[in-house]
């Protein structure tokens, strides 16, 4: 999505662009809550489904492991394609044409030359959503009906339930130290020359 953005000019690029934005302008919680408005049982979706014939009664799509994905990457999706647009956008187009010239199919001109290139985007767009993801606890509650354990649900229940605050502080301590390795880690590969290093 962020090469075809790329690719695009104009007015055409600006809706692209404003498509993605226009959801972050919302409330995380009210987004997260209109996805279970439309997985519910008695939602859009499965209405839907019914009146045209698809299904006959039906299904469970609230409280289960694909509705927390779904809200998780519905939620965290811009995050990680604005960071690769904007590289993409910036890269000389001339080497593209330069491997088409020489020969390489598409599948290695992405391979050899545009993910190389959008590397710095990827690994900013990879800190950016790790970041919330792994912390979140909200999508899973609502999507998941308390099913789905992240590592924040297992830091909020030991504050808020099982008062047990020494292992809630030490799980949360541990993960700040994780979550500050790997920024150290993509923040160093997302220099161009990082990014050049690795490849």
């Amino acid at each position: 999505m962020a090469f075809i953005m790329s690719r695009a000019r104009g007015l055409k690029q600006n809706m692209m662009v404003m498509l993605f934005i226009l959801p972050l302008w919302t409330n995380f919680l009210l987004r997260t809550y209109a996805w279970m408005g439309l997985l519910r049982d008695q939602g859009i979706i499965n209405e839907l489904l019914i009146k045209i014939g698809i299904i006959n009664e039906p299904i469970t799509m609230l409280y289960t492991n694909a509705a927390v994905v779904l809200g998780m990457v519905y939620n965290f999706l811009p995050f990680m394609v604005l960071p690769i647009f904007s590289v993409l956008s910036k890269m000389d187009k001339s080497l593209i044409e330069a491997a088409r010239d020489l020969g390489a199919n598409e599948f290695f001109v992405f391979l050899k030359i545009i993910f190389p290139l959008s590397f710095p985007g990827v690994a900013t767009g990879i800190v950016m959503v790790f970041m919330p993801a792994v912390s979140t606890f909200v999508i899973s509650d609502l999507l998941g009906g308390g099913q789905t354990i992240l590592l924040g649900n297992l830091i909020q229940n030991q504050f808020m339930a099982a008062r047990n605050w020494q292992f809630g502080s030490s799980v949360s301590v541990i993960m700040m130290i994780f979550l500050i390795i790997s920024m150290g880690y993509f923040a160093k590969h997302s220099s161009k020359d990082g990014g050049g290093k690795i490849w």
